[in-house]
């Protein structure tokens, strides 16, 4: 949702002693954008956890969409566009993952990065 600001026919004054200054504003417009959020989990089912190839098949999903996508464990926070934050998290097998993302495409985001999980990151072994 946007919503606009218009402002027209400013006019600002400003005054030393005897000496008044006008100025005219230009038309000025202020978009602000509601940004959309989700929030979802997963576990890792994967055996040898969130090692290289897993977490590349997941910044290959995360970067094919705008909306900023991170995720969480234990303590640890990291962009999931990141090959090294995710690697950083040192998820093994059985680690529950928190995915948020906040973007226009926010939602399809998260669902991309849970259908990926539910299929072992496209890793068979």
């Amino acid at each position: 949702m946007h919503k606009k600001i218009l402002l027209e026919n400013a006019k600002i004054s400003i005054s030393f002693g005897k000496l008044k200054y006008f100025f005219a504003l230009p038309i000025v417009e202020i978009k602000s954008m509601d940004k959309r959020r989700c929030k979802d989990s997963f576990i890792v089912v994967n055996e040898k956890g969130l090692h290289t190839r897993p977490s590349t098949e997941l910044v290959k999903c995360a970067t094919s969409f705008k909306a900023q996508v991170t995720l969480r464990y234990q303590n640890c926070t990291v962009n999931a566009k990141s090959l090294l934050g995710i690697l950083m998290l040192a998820a093994t097998r059985g680690a529950k993952i928190a995915v948020e993302a906040e973007g226009e495409d926010a939602e399809q985001a998260v669902k991309s990065i849970i259908q990926l999980a539910r299929n072992k990151f496209n890793i068979k072994y």
